[in-house]
C-alpha cells in the first residue's frame, strides 16, 4: 500500500450510508459505532466475497488501519451482534428507497430516442423463513438499458406478487420506458397501473388468464399476422434454437378487448430448440400482450432482454451467495438484499464506465463481475478504485 493514491469512497456512497436514519437511541446510551461506518463495512465487504458476519468482521480487522485512515471505524470493528442489530433495526423501505435514489444516478438518462426497458420480476429470499413456512419474496423493477435496480417491493406475508407490483410501479421515478413483466403480472389492475404512468409494457399470458390466453390460440388460427420475423439459427448453452416471432391485431385475437384495452398488439414466439449433446428437441410456444405498434424483430427484441433481470438474480445468488445467507426476520432479510443489490450497482456502474472508456479509445480491461469480485478481495487498491466511480 505504498501508493500516493488517497483512501476515499465515492460522494454518492457516502451520502447514501448517511442517509439512513439511526434506529438506536442516539441521545441516550453508549453508541460506540456509526451506523453508516457499519454499513459501508457490510458493503465493501461483501464486494470482496466476504458474505456472512464473520468473515465481514475479519475483513475489517484486516484492513482497520486503512479504514482509520478514511476516518471510519475509530472504535474498531462492530461485533457480530451489533450487526446483526443493524440488519434488524434499520428501516427497510427507507433503505431501499435510499438505494433507488443511489442507482437512479448511474441510469441511462431519456434522450427522447432511446425507451428504457424496466424488467419487473419477483426473488425468493431463500435463507428467511416465515411464520406461515413460505419464504419472503422482493419484486424489483430493473433497468435492462444500464443494469441497475430502479426500485424494490417486499410481498406482505400473506400477499404476493401481484399486490406488490401496482405499489412498485408507483415507486419509478421515470416519464418514459417498456415494462416487462412475466405472466404474474398479467392483471387488468397491473395493466391500469401501467397505462395510468404513460408507460408501455410487453407482459406475457399463460393460463392464468385461462379466457384470454384460450381466447387468443382459438382465434390465433384464422387470424391475419401483421408481422413476421424469423431469427437466424443461435447456438446458446449447447443449444441450437429456432426463433419465430408473429404479430396481430389485438382486435382480431383478443375477446374481451373492453376488459384489456384497445389498441393492443399480441406478439407469438415460437421457439424450436435442439440439444447438441443428444439430439433432444423440443418446441414452445410464448404469447405477450403488449399497447407498442412495432416491428416483429423489435417486440421480439424486448422480450428477450426481459431475461437479463434473471441474470442479476443469478449474480445475487452466485457471487453474493444470497441464498445462503440466513437471517430470522423479513426486515433483516429485505436489507441484506438491498446491501447486496448496491455492491452490484457499484459493480454495474464500473463495467459501465469502462466499457464507455473503451470506445473512446481508452483500452481498459473489464472485468466480468466474478473476476472483479475476486479482483479486489486481493487488492485493497483496487476495491478503492471501483469504489471512487463518480
Amino acid at each position: 500500500h505504498g501508493s500516493k493514491l488517497p483512501y476515499q469512497i465515492n460522494n454518492n456512497l457516502r451520502k447514501f450510508a448517511d442517509s439512513i436514519p439511526d434506529f438506536r437511541r442516539t441521545n441516550k446510551g453508549n453508541i460506540k459505532h456509526k451506523l453508516s461506518d457499519a454499513v459501508l463495512l457490510i458493503i465493501m465487504a461483501r464486494l470482496c466475497r466476504n458474505v456472512h458476519r464473520p468473515a465481514i468482521i475479519a475483513f475489517g480487522r484486516r484492513h482497520l488501519d486503512l479504514f482509520r485512515s478514511m476516518g471510519m471505524l475509530v472504535r474498531g470493528v462492530p461485533s457480530e451482534p451489533t450487526l446483526c442489530r443493524i440488519e434488524k433495526g434499520i428501516d427497510d423501505e427507507v433503505m431501499a428507497f435510499q438505494m433507488a435514489l443511489f442507482t437512479s444516478k448511474f441510469a441511462i438518462k431519456d434522450d427522447g430516442e432511446t425507451l428504457d426497458i424496466v424488467a419487473v420480476d419477483g426473488k425468493c429470499l431463500c435463507g428467511t423463513v416465515q411464520t406461515d413456512g413460505r419464504h419472503p419474496d422482493v419484486v424489483s423493477a430493473y433497468s435492462v438499458n444500464s443494469n441497475q435496480t430502479l426500485a424494490t417491493e417486499m410481498c406482505d406475508e400473506k400477499s404476493n406478487e401481484i399486490r406488490a407490483v401496482p405499489l412498485l410501479i408507483d415507486k419509478l421515478n421515470i416519464a418514459r420506458g417498456i415494462i416487462t413483466a412475466d405472466a404474474m403480472s398479467c392483471q387488468k389492475d397491473i395493466i391500469d397501473k401501467i397505462r395510468e404512468r404513460h408507460l408501455d409494457f410487453l407482459i406475457e399470458v399463460k393460463a392464468n388468464q385461462k379466457a384470454l390466453r384460450w381466447g387468443i390460440e382459438d382465434r390465433l388460427k384464422t387470424a391475419l399476422p401483421l408481422d413476421c420475423h424469423q431469427q437466424e439459427p443461435t447456438l446458446e448453452h449447447g443449444r441450437i434454437e429456432h426463433r419465430v416471432c408473429t404479430t396481430y391485431n389485438g382486435c382480431d385475437v383478443i375477446a374481451d378487448m373492453s376488459k384489456w384495452g384497445y389498441e393492443l398488439t399480441v406478439v407469438v414466439i415460437d421457439t424450436h430448440t435442439t440439444k447438441k449433446s443428444d439430439g433432444k428437441e423440443t418446441s414452445e410456444r410464448r404469447i405477450y400482450i403488449t399497447n407498442l405498434r412495432k416491428s416483429a424483430k423489435k417486440l421480439d427484441s424486448i422480450s428477450r432482454s426481459h431475461w437479463r433481470i434473471e441474470t442479476f438474480h443469478w449474480h445475487l445468488d452466485y457471487n453474493f451467495k444470497q441464498d445462503s445467507v440466513k437471517r430470522s426476520s423479513t426486515r433483516a432479510a429485505r436489507n441484506t438484499d438491498t446491501l447486496m443489490r448496491m455492491g452490484l450497482s457499484i459493480i454495474s456502474a464500473y463495467q459501465s464506465k469502462h466499457n464507455t472508456d473503451k470506445h473512446k479509445g481508452n483500452n481498459r480491461r473489464t472485468f466480468k463481475c466474478a473476476q472483479l469480485m475476486d479482483k479486489m478481495s486481493c487488492d485493497f487498491m483496487k476495491l478503492m478504485r471501483v469504489l471512487q466511480l463518480n
